[in-house]
């Protein structure tokens, strides 16, 4: 049997030890590759001092150089273990993450078809018909309460129409008559005609005439804007 084979059959003794959380062994994987991630600095930095002595030394002294490459080489071969090492664990790292995903998003879909059950145990689907029908018969009822109340409602206002349009009719025929009464006619000439054809009554002079006519003007202009006021 393997030394290898031996300490895992050795580990069986820990069956009954209670298993880690996925939240501890989630933090075990996580400080082991923070450790494997220094060594691989130091490493790193071994090599590049191993292979600046190579190049030190040289041809003078190859024992030297030999040496140094073959320091080189060991920390080498260490640092490509690490790298193989760190890709397992962050695959088991990933791998441990999603399988806590899963069980928690599990538990809590388990919750939810718990508490979805135990409302549905209340529920009587018997129940809820008859409590639809009576909520759409009261909405019915809400709808014609509002329609009874949107209704026009006559308080004695029945009246006949064509009674009401006679007695406008009437009325718009007293207001016209009174402004018809208002407007100013034209004054008629007050002198008299001459007894005799043959002789000319005076001619008035030019000053006179100019202001007869302006005034006979100003009244006819007064007559126009009376009828204008009243047509509007």
């Amino acid at each position: 049997m393997s030394k290898l084979g031996k300490f895992f059959k050795g580990g069986n003794s820990s069956k009954g030890k209670a298993a880690p959380s996925p939240q501890e062994a989630l933090a075990r994987l996580r400080e082991t590759e923070e450790m494997l991630g220094k060594k691989q600095e130091y490493l790193e930095m071994r090599i590049e001092r191993e292979l600046a002595l190579a190049k030190k030394h040289g041809t003078r002294n190859k024992r030297a150089a030999l040496q140094a490459l073959k320091r080189k080489k060991r920390f080498e071969k260490q640092l490509t273990q690490i790298d193989g090492t760190l890709s397992t664990i962050e695959f088991q790292r990933e791998a441990l993450e999603n399988s806590h995903t899963n069980t928690e998003v599990l538990r809590n879909m388990g919750f939810a078809a718990k508490a979805m059950k135990a409302v549905h145990e209340n529920m009587d689907i018997n129940k809820i018909d008859d409590l639809m029908q009576d909520i759409t018969e009261q909405q019915d009822i809400a709808q014609e309460i509002s329609e009874a109340f949107s209704q026009r409602v006559g308080f004695g206002d029945d009246f006949d129409e064509d009674e009401l349009m006679a007695e406008l009719e009437e009325l718009e025929q007293e207001e016209l008559n009174k402004k018809m009464t208002n407007i100013r006619l034209p004054n008629v000439p007050s002198s008299s005609l001459p007894a005799h054809p043959g002789r000319l009554p005076s001619v008035p002079s030019t000053s006179h005439r100019s202001r007869a006519a302006s005034s006979r003007r100003k009244e006819d202009e007064d007559d126009i804007k009376q009828l204008a006021a009243w047509a509007s």
